[in-house]
C-alpha cells in the first residue's frame, strides 16, 4: 500500500498484518477521518459454528467498532440456499430453513463475544430479509442487466472451477449476483459503505461495488484481508481433525487454547498481530524469543485469544490443565472427555481407543504403539490387546496420543 494511512482503522489494519487490497485507500482513508463509517462482513449460514479461519475478518470487525465505526454482521439466510461457488471444487449441499437458522443461532454466540450489539452499537441483519420475496422477472429486468456473463466468467474463482472441467449449476453462478444486491440494499438501508471480506471474495465485492454506483450512483469500497497459511503451508484453522470451531459446545475452550499454543514458532508474532490486541511492539517482541522463551509467548497468545472468545477464567483453566497435563503429568481436572458407551469384560484398550473415537482404527492403535507414541495414565501402552478394567474406566483414564492430544477416558 503506497498510501499511508491517516484513519486509526487503517492504520491498524496495516501495522497489524490485516490489509490484502483496496479499491480505493485514499477515498476509504478520507471517509474514515470524516466518519463514522458502517461496514459489513457477511457469512453464509453453513455450520452450526464458526471456525478460526473466520476469526481474522471477526477481528477486523472488532477492530472498526473499536475505532468509532458501525459493524454490520449479515447473515446468509437467503444466500445460503444458494451457495457461494468461490474456489470449490464442488456444489455447497442445501439446507431447509430450520437448519439455517439452527446455524445463525449458533453463530451469533461468537460474535456476541467480540462485538457491542448494544443501542448504537453493531448490528446483526440476516439477507433473507430482501433476497427471499424477490420478484424474479422484476429483479432479472433491474438488477441483472448490470451483470455481464464474460466478466463473471474471468473471476478467477469461476474460472479455476471451469478450468477443472468441473460443473458450476446456474444455482450458483447466481450467487454472485445475489451478493452484489446485498451491499445495494445495505446501502440504501443502512448507509453501509464499505464491504470487507477475505481475498477469495475480491470478485463479489467488487460486483457489489459496481452495481451499487451504476443503480444509484453511490460511492462505496471493498476491502480485503489476505487468505492466511500457517508457516508450514497448512489453511489457518484446519487440521488433521478437522475445523477448529469457535463455539465451546462444538470444540472446548481446553482445546481451542491448544490450538493456539501448538503454533509454529514462526507465526507467533503474526499470530498475536492479527488475533489479539497486544501491542504490535510487544507482539514483535515475542515473537523473536527464541528457544524454550518462545514456549511462553505461545501460552501467552493462546491465553490472550482464548479470553477474548472464552473469557479470562476459562483461559486460566486451559493454561492450568496444560501445565499439570505436561510439565506434572497428571491428568488435568478439565481435559476433553471422550466416553464409551459401554463397557462388556475382555474390552481391549484399541477396542475402547476406537469405540470413543480417540484413534480412528485399531491398525492406528498398533502404529502408534510401535512409535511409542500411545500413553495410559502417563504410562506407555505396549500390548493393544491388553484388558481395560473397568473400576478404571469409571474413574477416568488419561490416554495421551503423541505429546499433543491428551484425552479423559471414561464411560458413559
Amino acid at each position: 500500500m503506497t498510501h499511508q494511512p491517516k484513519s486509526d482503522f487503517l492504520r491498524i489494519m496495516s501495522e497489524r498484518g490485516y490489509l490484502a487490497d483496496c479499491t480505493d485507500y485514499a477515498g476509504l482513508d478520507q471517509a474514515l477521518l470524516a466518519g463514522p463509517v458502517t461496514a459489513y462482513i457477511g457469512y453464509d449460514a453453513t455450520a452450526a459454528s464458526l471456525h478460526v479461519g473466520h476469526l481474522l475478518n471477526i477481528m477486523m470487525l472488532r477492530w472498526f467498532q473499536k475505532t468509532g465505526n458501525r459493524p454490520i454482521t449479515l447473515m446468509g439466510g437467503g444466500t445460503t440456499k444458494v451457495g457461494d461457488p468461490s474456489f470449490r471444487s464442488d456444489e455447497r449441499p442445501l439446507l431447509d430453513d430450520a437448519a439455517i437458522q439452527g446455524n445463525i443461532d449458533g453463530m451469533g454466540q461468537v460474535f456476541a463475544r467480540y462485538l457491542d450489539y448494544g443501542p448504537g452499537g453493531a448490528t446483526m441483519l440476516n439477507n433473507a430479509e430482501w433476497l427471499d420475496d424477490l420478484n424474479y422477472l422484476t429483479f432479472l429486468r433491474d438488477i441483472g442487466r448490470h451483470f455481464s456473463v464474460n466478466r463473471m466468467l474471468s473471476f478467477e474463482s469461476v474460472k479455476s472451477r471451469l478450468d477443472r472441467e468441473q460443473s458450476l449449476s446456474f444455482l450458483e453462478f447466481n450467487y454472485m449476483i445475489l451478493q452484489a444486491y446485498d451491499f445495494l440494499e445495505l446501502n440504501r438501508r443502512h448507509g453501509c459503505v464499505l464491504q470487507m471480506g477475505g481475498s477469495d471474495q475480491w470478485g463479489n465485492i467488487v460486483n457489489g461495488i459496481d452495481l451499487t454506483r451504476r443503480v444509484d450512483d453511490a460511492q462505496v469500497w471493498g476491502l480485503t484481508s489476505p487468505l492466511l497459511t500457517t508457516s508450514d503451508g497448512r489453511k489457518m484453522g484446519k487440521s488433521a481433525g478437522g475445523a477448529t470451531w469457535l463455539n465451546d459446545r462444538m470444540l472446548s475452550p481446553y482445546e481451542f487454547w491448544q490450538f493456539w499454543r501448538n503454533s509454529t514458532d514462526a507465526d507467533v508474532g503474526r499470530f498475536l498481530k492479527l488475533y489479539t490486541e497486544l501491542p504490535v511492539d510487544e507482539c514483535d517482541r515475542l515473537g523473536a524469543l527464541q528457544g524454550a522463551e518462545i514456549n511462553e509467548a505461545k501460552v501467552r497468545l493462546a491465553n490472550e485469544v482464548t479470553t477474548l472468545l472464552h473469557g479470562a477464567e476459562a483461559a486460566a483453566s486451559a493454561e492450568a490443565t496444560a501445565r499439570t497435563v505436561f510439565a506434572e503429568g497428571g491428568s488435568g481436572g478439565d481435559l476433553e472427555v471422550a466416553t464409551l458407551p459401554d463397557y462388556a469384560d475382555g474390552l481391549t484398550i484399541a477396542q475402547a481407543l476406537v469405540q470413543s473415537g480417540i484413534v480412528a482404527s485399531g491398525k492406528e492403535v498398533k502404529r502408534l504403539i510401535a512409535e511409542g507414541g500411545l500413553r495410559a495414565d502417563n504410562a506407555p501402552v505396549t500390548d493393544p490387546q491388553a484388558p481395560v478394567d473397568r473400576a478404571a474406566l469409571e474413574r477416568g483414564i488419561k490416554i495421551s496420543v503423541g505429546k499433543k492430544k491428551h484425552r479423559m477416558l471414561q464411560l458413559g
